[in-house]
């Protein structure tokens, strides 16, 4: 069968128990179609790049599926239904993701935990070493003006 990625985006009014029981209610109606739904993650209230019917934040859910192409097409049809779905896309896959997705992976690698962002500590966390010794390190400072060498116009030597 062919495999499939889904993600959709449930209102922001929605508990994180309703969202669980809505995925749930797609995965059911997935193997009532012939299919099985092997991986189900909850990404989390998120804010929304853009406004979708007055909703600033939504629920993202990620499910890793493996049905006929029939399935698919009737969970889509139940998702275009459903008020409580603001968004879904569903992509066909040559093999399915194991282990935790990118947004999981992402969490994982928050920067905020640490303190900073990555190995710099935030901002002015210290000198960047790609930038080598910047001012007031033994270095002359360069005069200000016009250089010796170059003449003004107007003015002859």
């Amino acid at each position: 069968m062919p495999l499939y990625e889904s993600v959709f985006i449930a209102r922001q009014d929605l508990t994180p128990a309703q969202v669980e029981s809505l995925s749930g209610n797609v995965s059911d109606l997935i193997k009532t179609q012939g299919g099985k739904v092997t991986k189900t993650e909850q990404w989390g209230l998120k804010n929304l790049a853009y406004r979708i019917n007055k909703n600033k934040k939504g629920h993202y859910v990620l499910l890793n599926i493996d049905a006929p192409s029939d399935a698919i097409a009737e969970m889509e049809r139940t998702m275009r239904i459903n008020e409580d779905v603001l968004r879904y896309l569903t992509i066909r896959v040559e093999e399915l993701e194991e282990g935790p997705s990118a947004m999981l992976r992402k969490r994982d690698d928050d920067p905020r935990e640490g303190g900073g962002f990555g190995e710099r500590g935030g901002f002015g966390g210290g000198p960047r070493g790609d930038r080598g010794d910047r001012g007031g390190s033994g270095r002359p400072m360069r005069p200000r003006g016009p250089r010796p060498e170059e003449a003004v116009e107007g003015e002859q030597a």
